[in-house]
């Protein structure tokens, strides 16, 4: 890997100049084109970080390419490059003796049971409870991460318990709880347990939910899908450069994962936090929306959340209602049928109302639901179909 760059040359990646988008310091990273064949495409990898043998909680990964001692792993776009004793950007994966490890399996650091609306998912079932588990680990650095304590660390510097996927599914049952999220840190970097747990909930008939920042190959993202029956995927703007400095990622990837839902017939429902400064611009939301309509169509519901300072972004304020107010009547004036305000309780936007008619559908209080008038998936008023999953 390069050492490290200055900022000059940093913004001129992003093709910013001084009075462009300015990165704060503490979100520099690295950053390549590569495809499947390069070494390194963004971030750092942690060299000799990694256990000398597999332990209890580790099972060989199923998406990578072997070049003689050396892996790379395929299932995000950063596409870590491990020589032994490696370990790759989201901390969870390591080359032990030339073959890559997930050191996230069968090992949650979080268990709950959490209403649905949480996720959020607001077109999904309403009202039904589902079982939320995670491992540490995420695949990328975002300054305003809510869940850093998790992750943003190692499987073993964290307590956890043993909970395999055919016990995550007895669990679920146990509570007879239909659903099984997988959630708070990032799933994708614990990709074979959410897949391995996913496959066996299926077969017990219940639902399979992600929630993710998106950021995923399309090969292991299309195999994912055979049995997620329902998603929240994180826009976290519509701007690359943003999500550069930002998230230390890349907005494609993330544009292609809804797309390829999309295509797969998986629900989902998009959440874009709204951190003053970086993702409040009208233009870009406009741009957003417009994306979506065309390439998603209007009836995916978005749900604008409202931020408050965590982690490396305390400096900020939270973000003022009104902007979201004004976001919020934007992607209604663009044509996306079902938006909503999160993070501020008791507002009138957490609440569903049909885009035909107007009249109230789902009154939220909290993530609670007080009245519902959905009627096997259409509105009871005017018969309108309402997009989504219904009881």
């Amino acid at each position: 890997m390069p050492g490290e760059m200055t900022r000059k040359q940093f913004l001129k990646i992003l093709g910013l100049g001084a009075a462009g988008f300015l990165c704060p310091e503490e979100s520099f990273a690295l950053f390549g084109k590569g495809d499947a064949g390069t070494k390194s495409i963004q971030g750092h990898v942690f060299k000799g970080d990694g256990p000398s043998r597999p332990w209890k909680w580790s099972i060989e990964g199923f998406h990578y390419a072997a070049d003689g001692k050396n892996v790379q792993c395929q299932i995000c776009p950063n596409r870590c490059y491990l020589e032994p004793g490696d370990r790759s950007v989201c901390r969870s994966k390591v080359n032990i003796g030339g073959k890559l490890y997930s050191l996230a399996y069968g090992n949650p650091c979080a268990v709950h049971v959490d209403p649905i609306e949480k996720k959020p998912l607001y077109h999904f079932f309403p009202a039904s409870q589902i079982l939320s588990i995670a491992t540490t680990g995420c695949n990328f650095r975002c300054l305003n991460c809510q869940n850093w304590e998790i992750s943003q660390k190692r499987p073993e510097d964290v307590e956890s318990v043993e909970l395999f996927p055919d016990q995550v599914v007895k669990e679920a049952t146990k509570r007879n709880v239909p659903s099984i999220a997988y959630t708070y840190s990032e799933a994708i970097t614990y990709y074979e347990y959410m897949f391995d747990t996913a496959k066996a909930a299926d077969s017990a008939g219940l639902r399979n939910v992600l929630v993710s920042n998106g950021y995923i190959n399309e090969e292991p993202l299309r195999l994912l899908a055979r049995y997620l029956h329902g998603a929240n995927i994180n826009l976290k703007s519509f701007d690359d450069a943003v999500y550069r400095c930002l998230n230390g990622g890349t907005l494609q990837p993330v544009l292609d994962t809804f797309k390829t839902l999309h295509k797969e017939g998986v629900w989902f429902e998009m959440t874009t936090l709204v951190v003053p400064t970086y993702v409040d611009d009208p233009g870009m939301i406009r741009r957003m929306c417009k994306w979506i309509l065309q390439e998603l169509g209007p009836g995916y519901p978005l749900h604008f959340l409202r931020f408050f300072p965590r982690y490396k972004l305390t400096r900020l304020p939270p973000t003022p209602v009104s902007t979201l107010e004004k976001l919020r009547n934007i992607a209604l004036e663009e044509g996306i049928h079902y938006v909503y305000i999160g993070n501020v309780p008791g507002h009138e936007a957490t609440n569903t109302y049909c885009h035909h008619c107007h009249q109230l559908l789902i009154e939220r209080k909290g993530y609670f639901i007080s009245e519902n008038n959905i009627r096997k998936g259409h509105c009871r008023f005017c018969g309108t179909v309402i997009p989504g999953r219904w009881s």
